[in-house]
């Protein structure tokens, strides 16, 4: 028997379960026909979860209902004081006020980066709307540093309730926010606090992560000399745990405020308060892309503000800040005089207390005009770009070659002759896996080759389950393959393995656009400072973005349908690729580059066998981000019109059904947290 014939029989016996599944997968496509129960999920086989939670939900809220309006009233009296302050104020008090904490926390550059990004605000014609998305956003800040703070110090405390806080904040950074809604809607009832108190459950996670690590990061000689100064409890926590743990609570504090922006934008699909994202949204549905442009700008000043603001007050922690600002006292002193100085010449000046109307200027008629006419000019290439990614890539994807290549996609019919070809080239190469001794290159072949083939929604439902729960198992024992297995029949029995197969499908797409895209990005940054410093305020841009621009533009070349919602997945979920990737190659030990250089390595084989390899952790780490800002993405993208899970819930808020929203919500939840198990699985086995 020769070499490779003994490698092909040691492989075939390695890999027989996948073998086993692959044969029983092509017997359920043969029966497919004769019983569509194969590829879709029978109806009777599903379990009325969604009805049993109304049903439980509305006991529940008929009796706690007075309670939370109870507190709606209270959340609501804070911020109608808020939004009275931020609006009824003079504009130039407001102003000097912000400027004045920006250069508190970063100086006169801060300052003017501020007084510039309110100009704009000003100018625009904005004032008001930015002014009540600040006022939600600064009464529920504050509520969610706190509950971050409390949660996470209890966490730091106790290993208990670490054992069950973690786990919570998994899922409540999974969940969509938009599942959030519909039972705080039901409880709380319509208006901006329905925002308000979805931004404080959505944005806490972080401040709580960030406080657990800043306390569990203090050193223990730290710890060890207030023992042995005979502090007690309360002075070790104010004088010596709490000054230490600082520096990273700021970094906490400063994504909550992301997290709290970005939360009170996307409540704003549920209307009835004049606030920004509500501005953006409202005039993307009439398909005025032009004022949807300048308002969607107002939100990026405002996160690019809060942005820099926070993270200078975070950055004076460190030992080489440069810049102190003022002492307390003394800057609320300061505060306080500029802010009666403000309001006299508001009082005296009519212009210094409302922008007058003669000074508000706004292009988006021109850039209304703008648009139609490079549409005009330039919408047959548009189309055709739309078109030919549509149907050369997201419809194979989505219903599989077989039933994408017909004359009217692809010009040609998919003939028998070739459908025998394209199944030749798989085995061949999977054959040639194994000959190889590579049976996992091998079976993954034949995997993508059926993928591509049937597309993710014409796969028989019970051979998902078996490879996933597999994978599951070879990766990571039976733990993980219990939960992936039990994941996937969640969605099986609940009636949305449909929906569910969708949102798969442009997932994969947008994420394997991100690898190509992003992968090669990171490696040219990697290669080139002077790419990676033009890279890095992109990339700073896109995170900062609240997920509703990202639809502008794309909405506006593009309008509604898949390719839409791929381009703005793509632009959101590009970043940690990027990231990951040049930090991952910089990362790699000179002495490891000098040793393959010194073994005659060529640039090519230094790359592939060191460099590549040796960056790989912190790639899958970065993947795993991409995949789970993808799937957080997918749901906004339903504005534009996609199909799946997150239409399901988009609907769901619609009609305030409770149990669809959360049971998709759920389902949403639990496909990024398979696939954060199972990369974490991969991780670990690389290291």
């Amino acid at each position: 028997m020769s070499r490779a014939a003994k490698r092909t029989l040691r492989s075939a016996q390695m890999a027989w379960p996948w073998l086993a599944l692959i044969a029983a997968t092509a017997i359920l496509v043969l029966m497919r026909t004769s019983t569509p129960a194969i590829v879709g999920y029978p109806d009777g086989w599903t379990i009325p979860l969604a009805g049993w939670t109304n049903v439980a939900a509305d006991w529940f809220i008929e009796r706690a209902q007075p309670f939370f309006r109870a507190i709606a009233h209270g959340l609501d009296a804070a911020f109608s004081l808020m939004q009275t302050m931020l609006t009824e104020l003079p504009w130039l008090a407001v102003c000097a006020v912000i400027a004045l904490v920006a250069w508190q926390g970063g100086g006169r550059r801060l300052a003017i980066i501020a007084v510039t990004g309110l100009t704009y605000i000003l100018i625009s014609g904005y004032w008001i709307q930015a002014m009540n998305t600040l006022s939600l956003v600064f009464v529920a800040l504050p509520l969610a540093v706190g509950l971050g703070f409390g949660f996470g110090y209890l966490g730091y405390r106790s290993a208990k309730a670490r054992v069950i806080i973690m786990p919570a904040l998994d899922l409540m950074q999974t969940v969509p926010a938009f599942a959030y809604l519909i039972p705080i809607l039901l409880l709380f009832g319509f208006g901006p606090v329905v925002g308000l108190v979805a931004s404080v459950i959505f944005a806490a996670p972080p401040m709580v992560r960030n406080t657990v690590l800043g306390f569990q990061s203090i050193p223990p000689a730290i710890l060890e000399s207030a023992r042995m100064s005979g502090l007690t409890g309360w002075q070790r926590f104010r004088w010596a745990e709490l000054p230490t743990a600082m520096r990273q609570m700021l970094i906490g504090i400063n994504q909550t405020t992301m997290a709290t922006l970005s939360m009170v934008i996307i409540a704003a699909i549920i209307g009835g308060f004049e606030d920004i994202g509500w501005e953006v949204l409202s005039s993307m549905r009439k398909a005025q892309f032009g004022q949807s442009l300048m308002s969607g700008f107002v939100i990026v000043v405002m996160a690019i503000l809060l942005d820099r603001i926070t993270a200078a007050f975070a950055a004076r922690q460190l030992p080489t800040a440069s810049f102190a600002g003022l002492p307390v006292l003394r800057f609320f002193g300061l505060l306080a005089i500029v802010a009666a100085v403000a309001i006299g010449a508001g009082y005296l000046v009519s212009g210094l207390w409302i922008w007058p109307e003669w000074a508000v200027w706004s292009p988006a008629q021109r850039i209304n005009g703008a648009v139609d006419d490079f549409l005009i000019r330039y919408g047959g290439a548009m189309d055709s770009l739309k078109n030919g990614a549509l149907y050369y890539v997201l419809l194979p994807v989505k219903i599989g070659l077989e039933r994408a290549i017909v004359p009217f996609t692809w010009g040609v019919t998919f003939v028998p002759a070739a459908k025998v070809a394209y199944w030749a080239v798989a085995a061949l190469a999977c054959l040639a896996g194994f000959a190889t001794g590579k049976w996992r290159a091998g079976i993954a072949v034949v995997i993508g080759a059926a993928f591509v083939y049937f597309g993710a929604t014409g796969l028989p439902w019970l051979s998902v389950l078996g490879f996933a729960t597999l994978l599951a198992w070879q990766l990571g024992g039976w733990k993980l393959a219990a939960f992936v297995g039990g994941s996937t029949a969640f969605l099986l029995v609940n009636g949305i393995w449909s929906q569910a197969m969708l949102s798969v499908y442009l997932c994969s797409v947008a994420v394997f656009t991100c690898i190509l895209l992003g992968g090669l990005l990171g490696i040219w940054g990697a290669s080139s400072k002077w790419v990676s410093g033009a890279i890095r305020p992109v990339n700073d841009m896109l995170q900062t973005l609240p997920q509703f621009v990202l639809l502008i533009p794309a909405l506006m070349l593009f309008q509604v349908g898949d390719f839409t919602a791929l381009l703005a997945i793509v632009a959101y979920a590009i970043v940690p690729m990027i990231r990951y990737t040049e930090f991952g190659l910089r990362s790699v030990s000179p002495t490891l580059i000098d040793a393959g250089i010194s073994s005659g390595c060529s640039p090519w084989q230094l790359f592939w066998q060191v460099r590549l390899p040796q960056a790989m952790p912190q790639i899958l780490v970065g993947l795993n981000q991409t995949v789970l800002y993808a799937l957080g993405m997918l749901v906004i993208a339903a504005l534009v019109g996609t199909t799946g899970l997150g239409q399901l819930i988009f609907l769901a808020l619609g009609r305030a059904d409770a149990g669809a929203g959360l049971v998709a919500g759920l389902g949403m939840a639990l496909l990024a947290m398979i696939v954060d198990r199972i990369l974490q699985a991969v991780m670990r086995r690389q290291l």
